[in-house]
């Protein structure tokens, strides 16, 4: 679907109403769902991604750690190259390759928190949201769209 803006055609998804002053469908409080649901909805919305963004941070987590045993590689082979063998390998036989906690790794603690908690978060996350407003999502937000922007101004409009 389609509609007109000043000359310019812009394609819609849902996004936006015809007029280009509304939200459009997936941005609309669904026929029977109430305030308290959509804010319901909101603050569920609000701690997968809190979730999100710790999910990230492992990641990072994991990354950095990862980054810091490869450098501490090249710091021993530094140390080795400078003549200090007995340091390098005690860095290399404590340290280079070390569980960061017991038995694991970071990937291994990344996919566990997505078996155990991330996965199972986000699949009640959606089964809800689908449940209660078919799926839609950031209804809470559309509405404080609404409800915070000036009508009819070009800075302020509904769709993307």
């Amino acid at each position: 679907m389609r509609a007109h803006d000043g000359g310019k055609i812009i394609r819609m998804n849902g996004d936006i109403s015809e007029d280009g002053d509304q939200p459009g469908e997936r941005h609309r409080r669904p026929d029977g769902v109430s305030r308290a649901s959509v804010e319901a909805l909101g603050s569920l919305s609000e701690a997968f991604e809190t979730v999100e963004q710790a999910r990230g941070h492992l990641y990072a987590f994991h990354q950095l750690s990862g980054r810091a045993d490869l450098l501490l590689g090249e710091a021993v082979e530094k140390l080795r190259t400078a003549g200090h063998r007995e340091h390098a390998d005690l860095v290399d036989s404590e340290i280079v390759g070390r569980n960061v906690i017991p038995d694991c790794w970071t990937f291994q603690i990344v996919e566990a928190y997505n078996a155990t908690y991330y996965r199972p978060f986000a699949d009640v996350e959606e089964q809800v949201r689908q449940k209660i407003a078919g799926g839609r999502t950031h209804l809470y937000e559309a509405e404080m769209k609404e409800e915070r922007r000036t009508h009819g101004h070009p800075a302020h409009r509904a769709g993307p």
